[in-house]
């Protein structure tokens, strides 16, 4: 079956810098496009970057010019390097996976979430 196992959350101080995995398995990861996501309590999941098979790729502006996405299809695996790492980065972050290649709403395949805290 599908899985999508993130990991590489935890606690950094303002400025430092986590990457993030995740690990696909039961599908063809190379044909997919891959997005990580995050959320905060009571607050609705915002996309954070996604990157379809082609990697092309796209960001949300809070981000832009801090995180970059990437992929390594013979390890099957989708990366956030975060940087400039900022209070309000902290969320739980969500691996996504789906066959479209926009990110328009929320459907597809989902890991069970890493989180990410930022302390000043």
């Amino acid at each position: 079956q599908v899985q999508l196992v993130e990991s590489g959350g935890g606690l950094v101080q303002a400025g430092g810098s986590l990457r993030l995995s995740c690990a696909a398995s039961g599908f063809s990861f190379s044909i997919y496009s891959m997005g990580w996501y995050r959320q905060a309590p009571g607050k609705q999941r915002e996309l954070v970057a996604a990157i379809t098979s082609d990697a092309r790729t796209n960001y949300a502006d809070s981000v832009k010019g801090r995180f970059t996405i990437s992929r390594d299809n013979a390890k099957n695996t989708v990366y956030l390097q975060m940087n400039s790492l900022k209070p309000e980065d902290t969320d739980v972050y969500y691996c996504n996976s789906r066959i479209s290649t926009t990110f328009d709403r929320e459907y597809g395949y989902w890991g069970q979430g890493t989180q990410v805290t930022v302390s000043t």
